[in-house]
């Protein structure tokens, strides 16, 4: 879903018992952030881009294109030895329901300019419930994971492994239907910058250790 960005010595502390619901609220706020950018029709991240084409390509809810395609991330952990945590199996959930449940209520904007407003309001909520949940440190997001445990097992850099699934992702996607545009590009540019903004506001961090590197879209 967002895109990975790295927590290099969060200096602020959340409350252990804020956590959880931190991380419900960041990942209902993602699926409905993503809705918003579907509405524009201006173009998606990579990963919307093919869940949108599968989306299309099946007759599926986009919500449940994202379920499945974050359980099929899931078995991809298994090789890498990676394991789950709440927030992994929330992360799968809770978005797609989201996501779907925004769709249902909210109105395709009508003209340029009020699709450019969705757009741009949709980065940025993205951007702050992609912090809030990874914040709450309960879990990566599958896709995340895969990332983090394919430059585990590898070697290979965590920046080259990102850019070449994502475009893999990308082709894919825009192959079946997906849309790609501006929306794509303001994306890839502004989620990073924009997230690590909001992290030290929304990072939960233990007393006895620094906080290093998080997972991510």
């Amino acid at each position: 879903m967002a895109s990975m960005t790295a927590l290099h010595q969060v200096s602020v502390r959340i409350s252990p018992a804020r956590r959880l619901p931190q991380l419900v609220a960041g990942l209902w706020l993602y699926g409905a952030s993503m809705a918003m950018q579907i509405r524009a029709t201006l173009g998606l991240n990579p990963w919307d881009v093919l869940h949108e084409g599968l989306a299309k390509l099946t007759g599926l809810s986009f919500g449940l294109i994202t379920a499945i395609t974050g359980v099929l991330v899931l078995l991809a952990w298994i090789p890498l030895k990676q394991r789950p945590g709440i927030g992994t199996i929330a992360n799968v959930v809770l978005i797609a329901v989201s996501v779907d449940v925004t769709l249902a209520i909210l109105p395709a904007p009508q003209g340029l300019l009020p699709r450019i407003v969705f757009l741009t309001l949709g980065i940025v909520l993205n951007a702050v419930a992609f912090a809030a949940y990874v914040g709450s440190r309960l879990g990566p997001g599958p896709r995340d994971g895969l990332v983090t445990g394919f430059c585990r097992r590898t070697g290979i850099s965590l920046r080259v492994t990102r850019t070449v699934l994502e475009l893999i992702v990308l082709g894919t996607g825009w192959l079946l239907g997906g849309t790609v545009g501006i929306g794509t590009v303001l994306y890839a540019l502004g989620i990073g910058p924009l997230a690590q903004l909001f992290l030290p506001a929304l990072t939960w961090r233990e007393r006895s250790r620094p906080v290093c590197e998080s997972p991510r879209t």
